[in-house]
């Protein structure tokens, strides 16, 4: 125990002189280093008495303990100093602190939404996980229909989905309000895609819709062109080939031409019958126009992108050009 009490004193009596960064570290090597005085007296204890043992050790402790608090004040007072050297090399470069931006996808989701916000839409939002109800069936897909074969859908039970598309949005609005509406709904949407350059399992989309009593194909065509001017250029052009939805009748595909190529966009076309009896909307008095489109295809064809996976990989040197 006289040892211990004697390299605590002459440990206090040294730390009094110290005055420099380089005087402490000394210390801290004679004192607590590998071979230092505190170090080494735990070599005793197979020296000292069974019986004697735990308070040695326990006075052992200590005093490391305050010996190693007395050298990190110290070493905090000897830090603030007014005049202590600073080791910095002046001549280094400074480090550029860099802002995060959006991602390209996001930016373009952003034009997309202020475009259509120009037009008098307003911005719908809804699950992600959808019930089979609101997914195909209040669509005009009910169980049996073959165009369900056409979603590869990823099921998480019988009845609950991730959803293929954003147009139940559009069933749970006019459930909820009565015409006139305008709206758009983006969103992240999923099927069961294999990744490849122009598939992806999830990706987002923008549907569009619009019901009134005087809607017509022509306001849809107007609309879709009005927009790629807007998105893509005056120069740019829309095209419009019949295809076959089974929530709007007639329906059409459209494409859009920039940049020397034609690009799919999605579909279109006007709100099926069926579609407004479900949500209490009489087809006899109101019409209207439903469309979609990829955020991810608009983005693909507005930056020349040739693989739709360079969006999801996180790679800076890819993101950080837009």
């Amino acid at each position: 125990m006289h040892r211990i009490h004697e390299i605590k004193s002459n440990f206090d009596s040294d730390i009094r002189n110290v005055s420099t960064i380089e005087q402490l570290e000394e210390l801290r090597v004679k004192y607590i280093g590998r071979k230092g005085l505190i170090t080494t007296a735990f070599t005793f204890l197979k020296d000292v008495e069974a019986s004697q043992k735990p308070k040695f050790g326990a006075e052992l402790n200590k005093a490391k303990k305050e010996i190693e608090a007395a050298f990190g004040k110290k070493k905090s007072s000897l830090g603030s100093t007014k005049g202590s050297v600073v080791k910095m090399d002046v001549t280094l470069p400074g480090r550029k602190n860099y802002l995060g931006r959006k991602h390209p996808l996001i930016q373009v989701a952003d034009e997309i939404k202020n475009i259509f916000k120009s037009f008098g839409f307003s911005i719908e939002d809804g699950p992600e996980i959808e019930t089979d109800y609101y997914n195909f069936e209040a669509l005009n897909i009910p169980k049996s229909h073959p165009a369900r074969a056409m979603q590869d859908t990823l099921y998480i039970t019988e009845d609950i989905v991730l959803r293929t598309h954003t147009s139940p949005v559009q069933i749970r609005v006019m459930e909820e309000r009565k015409p006139p509406i305008r709206i758009i709904a983006p969103g992240r949407v999923y099927r069961r895609d294999t990744p490849d350059a122009t598939h992806s399992p999830f990706f987002h989309q923008v549907e569009g819709l619009v019901v009134g009593e005087t809607v017509t194909f022509a306001d849809l065509k107007g609309v879709i062109q009005a927009f790629a001017h807007r998105m893509f250029g005056k120069d740019a052009k829309v095209r419009f080939r019949p295809s076959f939805f089974p929530f709007t009748e007639p329906s059409a595909e459209y494409d859009v031409w920039f940049n020397g190529k034609w690009m799919e966009i999605s579909g279109c076309g006007m709100v099926h019958p069926n579609v407004f009896k479900s949500v209490g909307i009489d087809p006899q008095k109101y019409s209207g126009y439903a469309f979609g489109m990829g955020i991810d295809r608009v983005a693909m064809l507005k930056y020349n992108v040739k693989d739709i996976r360079l969006f999801f990989e996180n790679d800076l040197r890819f993101l950080s050009q837009f």
